[in-house]
């Protein structure tokens, strides 16, 4: 599929990656449309020059009419945090997700690209996992929905229809709430610790790496298949953190065991519930933060001839760029 004059639907297209992807298809001569449920960044959105409904992605009325006169849809939107009960997520990552599809397929749109994510596997996998799995939902409700959702999406490929799921590894880069700006905050308040010296791999892709094979996965036509995408490195954790501290000029993070790591969080869980403040760090996000292996992109390389263009170094260049002009603090990193 030649993209060029296509038009595409960006659902979230107000968050870190749905902005992004917004830019690079407007560049390579889209028209964009976006689904954005904040009117905050669904101006961000329009600014860029995106034609944006605002609305969510579980109101079918919405969702079909933002579908319409679309070739494309790119499915970013999604509840992606630590913690909250199994239905929420499931009205959101499910819910929304087949919504979207349902609507789109209803308005003749003919490819519907999924950002899924290496959570599918849970916390503790085979090192360089390939996309056939184990898929774990580890009684994480992020996790969990995730693999519904995407084995809901797989039952509506079909000719006419074509299902492309991608899952993303730590997506960084510049505006990247979770692996870029909620770890300097910590950082800022002394509060940032590696657990067990830092041991393990963050998947990391750049951003524009991760658009990169999105596109190419739409160009390709690649219906019914489902990507891993990181950078292909196995940077440890503490090397990643550590570099992202030296970019803004804090310390090198100290490390303690996870055990003891993750008492203190429930220790400070417990006296934020006691008054009344909200978390600004849980327990569970230690999980997150020490898997221990890489996933496999043999299978993107292959098919897709994906080759990350940007690497760390560049990477981490190109954001400290961004944090140099940006404010932090004022980002909204809910």
């Amino acid at each position: 599929m030649n993209i060029k004059d296509k038009t595409i639907l960006i659902s979230g297209i107000g968050g870190f990656i749905g902005s992004r992807s917004a830019e690079i298809a407007l560049g390579q001569g889209m028209k964009v449309y976006g689904l954005q449920r904040s009117e905050l960044k669904a101006k961000k959105a329009q600014k860029l020059g995106a034609k944006v409904i605002v609305g969510s992605i579980t109101n079918p009325n919405t969702a079909l009419d933002a579908c319409q006169g679309v070739d494309i849809v790119l499915h970013t939107a999604a509840l992606a945090k630590e913690d909250g009960s199994l239905e929420h997520f499931r009205e959101v990552n499910v819910g929304g997700t087949v919504n979207m599809a349902n609507s789109a397929k209803n308005a003749g749109v003919k490819t519907f690209v999924h950002l899924s994510s290496v959570m599918v596997y849970g916390f503790n996998y085979p090192d360089r996992v390939t996309e056939s799995g184990p898929l774990r939902g580890e009684n994480n409700p992020y996790c969990q929905t995730k693999i519904e959702a995407e084995e809901a999406l797989l039952q509506l490929n079909s000719p006419d229809f074509g299902i492309i799921i991608i899952r993303p590894g730590d997506v960084y880069g510049p505006g990247s709430l979770f692996w870029i700006v909620r770890p300097l905050l910590l950082m800022r308040q002394k509060l940032f610790m590696l657990a067990n010296n830092g041991r393990g791999v963050i998947n990391h892709v750049y951003i524009d790496n991760l658009i990169d094979a999105i596109f190419l996965a739409i160009e390709k036509e690649a219906y019914g298949e489902t990507f891993n995408i990181t950078d292909g490195l196995e940077t440890s954790w503490k090397e990643y953190f550590t570099r992202l501290a030296e970019i803004a000029g804090f310390p090198e993070p100290r490390s303690l065991p996870k055990d003891e790591i993750k008492l203190l969080l429930q220790l400070r869980h417990q006296g934020q519930k006691l008054f009344g403040k909200k978390a600004d760090i849980l327990p569970q996000t230690l999980d997150f933060i020490t898997r221990p292996h890489a996933y496999s992109i043999a299978k993107a390389q292959s098919l897709l001839s994906y080759e990350p263009k940007i690497d760390l170094d560049e990477g981490m260049r190109r954001t400290q760029e961004w944090l140099q002009k940006t404010d932090i603090q004022k980002l909204n990193w809910e």
